[in-house]
């Protein structure tokens, strides 16, 4: 275990608003994996399993499947996000998303046996874990009332209020998907929000 992975546990912990002991710590940073990427390169394939929590230490990623043969962005994340394609690790069943990254990425994955098994083992690492979830899904209940209830110039500010790096890094088709809006109106969208 390297001082790379007790820092990036004590990141982890924090930024979940958990103060751990420096033994739990210690347990966290043991079973943490570090990952190292090229743009383009996929780090999810359809039909794998996904096995672990995925930390972004430095990159951006995203999530996305097809449908009708077209490529449709479910999520990007970046620095400080985590990744996971939920219903494949919780049923441990085969995923229909992909992951890939959009730029060279650092990941540090958390695998599910071992972070279970020691959330067993310690309840304050649980509650971690427990955290980690909660945050997931709030953030997808919040993106998909987004896209539900909010017309196109509502989703484009929001997506600036909360994610401004993905508008300055991510490529504008994957926006414009990540959006559900044509590149043409993500194009209205962003000129009526920069003469406003």
């Amino acid at each position: 275990m390297t001082n790379t992975n007790i820092e990036t546990a004590r990141i982890l912990a924090t930024s979940r608003h958990r103060l751990l002991s420096r033994e739990q710590l210690h347990a966290l940073a043991a079973i943490l994996e570090c990952k190292k990427y090229k743009k383009g390169e996929r780090i999810l394939d359809e039909n794998d399993v996904c096995t672990c929590l995925r930390y972004i230490e430095k990159g951006m990623t995203r999530q996305f499947y097809y449908k009708y043969d077209k490529d449709l962005t479910e999520h990007i994340a970046y620095e400080g996000g985590i990744v996971v394609c939920l219903e494949s690790y919780l049923k441990t069943e085969p995923t229909r998303l992909m992951i890939e990254t959009l730029e060279p990425t650092v990941l540090w994955e958390i695998p599910k046996d071992k972070i279970e098994k020691l959330s067993l083992e310690d309840a304050e690492l649980g509650v971690w874990y427990r955290k980690v979830f909660e945050e997931s899904l709030i953030e997808s209940q919040i993106k998909a009332d987004t896209l539900r209830f909010e017309p196109a110039h509502e989703r484009y500010l929001k997506l600036m209020q909360m994610h401004p790096e993905i508008l300055k890094r991510a490529p504008l088709v994957y926006i414009a998907s990540l959006l559900q809006m044509s590149p043409e109106t993500l194009s209205r969208v962003r000129s009526a929000s920069l003469n406003s």
